[in-house]
């Protein structure tokens, strides 16, 4: 089994300073690594498709419509199937979430706590951009959290820049996706639509009292 997380928006709380009011973490899982493995190849060649070169990174809030439907509908054949977990942080109270470290390991293990039971010995990918010192103790704390005794849900995490490996790019399309639907209702991109029966769980906490 081989997952890809990535996020979109930003832990900031200064909504009058652009923060984004969501931000989203999304696991993007391949029970299959042949799946997961023709998935790649067809990114790569989407690459070619679209006079990118081979070392073109796919960023969901750097591209076109035109090019995020494209993406969806390259990798939609193929067998995979995606969580998120949007946290809504105007509704969000506490210091506790102001320290970034603490409010990373919260969503991300929220979100591995939706798909514990669809887990097993998987072989995590996360985006490794970023601090290293924490993104390796975030890979410890999940280890800790979602193994228990004989049961090993995962079997180990790798921290990987998103640039080097195309399946990071569609857990960031799929976060980025998710989180545009979330932050524009009136938005005419609905590109993540394309793939919507590969959802599994988006949840979104905490949900405003009215809906």
């Amino acid at each position: 089994m081989h997952v890809f997380i990535d996020e979109s928006g930003d832990s900031g709380f200064k909504f009058e300073k652009c923060s984004s009011r969501f931000f989203t973490v999304a696991m993007v899982v391949f029970n299959d690594s042949d799946e997961a493995e023709a998935c790649d190849q067809r990114i790569q060649l989407l690459k070619k498709e679209l006079w990118f070169g081979d070392n073109h990174e796919f960023h969901f809030v750097n591209t076109s419509l035109r090019i995020r439907e494209a993406f969806f509908k390259a990798v939609v054949p193929y067998s995979f199937f995606y969580y998120c977990f949007v946290l809504n942080k105007e509704l969000l109270w506490g210091d506790g979430f102001k320290n970034k470290e603490s409010f990373y390991k919260y969503t991300t293990s929220l979100l591995f706590e939706n798909a514990k039971d669809k887990l097993s010995d998987a072989e995590i990918y996360i985006d490794g951009s970023g601090d290293l010192t924490f993104r390796r103790s975030l890979a410890k704390y999940l280890k800790g959290k979602m193994n228990d005794g004989d049961i090993r849900r995962i079997k180990s995490v790798k921290m990987i820049p998103s640039h080097k490996m195309n399946l990071i790019q569609l857990a960031d399309f799929v976060a980025s996706g998710t989180n545009r639907k979330y932050m524009k209702k009136d938005d005419k991109d609905i590109s993540i639509s394309i793939i919507s029966h590969r959802k599994i769980y988006v949840q979104v906490w905490p949900k405003p009292l009215w809906e």
